[in-house]
């Protein structure tokens, strides 16, 4: 599964212009006029359970939404805050049939660019982290899928998304070892179709499947990573560190 990312980009109309053809022309220019000035929380690692607000690109523009889909039929802000820490992922080959997401994949799919996502690989009884990134260096563009709820007590809208995942490639079998699972990472000219609101559904299943080893790179870290109590969230978090256990892989 995926669960917890580093998002280091700070300035909103540089993520604005990394997506650009994603985006439709009207909306990147409003974009980039409206947020030239505008901050974005980088994180060295943030874990989904914490429900980060982090932008996505949608045929909407850039929205700000929060990890954990929240279906636009929940009743509560009580039953919202329990299913949200259950949709931070939707499992792609299900999607088209669970309740939470099948609407949603046909109309509100978007993208969430990453500098890289953490796993773990169990080796011996013990757990390893591993940091895997882009092979070139570029944002990772996670295809997901987002809604819109309404809080019935207090009016207020939340965006909010969940990030598909496919089985695992060869690269993320051999470090997801036990569950055997991917976030979907779309391809960079896959992007703008992914948002599109012509994609017909036969198309739609056709782009969710795993990237290609070639377009990732991984390396082991620090074991600091393993505890949620520890604050990971530095930028050193992602050094490597090599465990001679795990031989040429560590």
């Amino acid at each position: 599964m995926c669960y917890n990312i580093a998002f280091l980009t700070k300035r909103l109309e540089k993520y604005a212009e990394r997506y650009k053809e994603s985006l439709p022309p009207a909306l990147f220019e409003s974009a980039s006029r409206m947020n030239e000035s505008r901050d974005l929380q980088p994180w060295h690692f943030v874990s989904g359970f914490e429900h980060p607000t982090l932008p996505i690109v949608s045929r909407s523009g850039i929205l700000f939404a929060r990890w954990g889909l929240i279906p636009n039929w929940v009743r509560n802000s009580h039953d919202a805050a329990e299913i949200s820490t259950k949709t931070l992922n939707a499992v792609g080959e299900t999607i088209f049939e669970k309740p939470s997401f099948r609407g949603n994949i046909l109309t509100r799919r978007c993208i969430l660019g990453v500098d890289g996502f953490f796993e773990w690989r169990t080796f011996n009884n013990r757990k390893y982290p591993y940091y895997i990134t882009s092979a070139t260096g570029d944002l990772l563009s996670f295809g997901c899928v987002y809604d819109l709820w309404t809080d019935r007590q207090t009016g207020e809208v939340v965006h909010s998304f969940s990030v598909i995942t496919t089985p695992a490639n060869p690269l993320m079998e051999t470090i997801h070892n036990t569950k055997k699972r991917m976030p979907l990472i779309l391809q960079k000219e896959h992007e703008k179709l992914w948002v599109s609101p012509s994609l017909q559904p036969a198309d739609v299943a056709n782009l969710i499947r795993p990237l290609h080893n070639d377009h990732l790179r991984a390396h082991t870290i620090s074991m600091n990573a393993n505890n949620s109590r520890n604050d990971r969230n530095y930028p050193e978090i992602t050094d490597h560190v090599v465990y001679p256990a795990l031989g040429l892989f560590g």
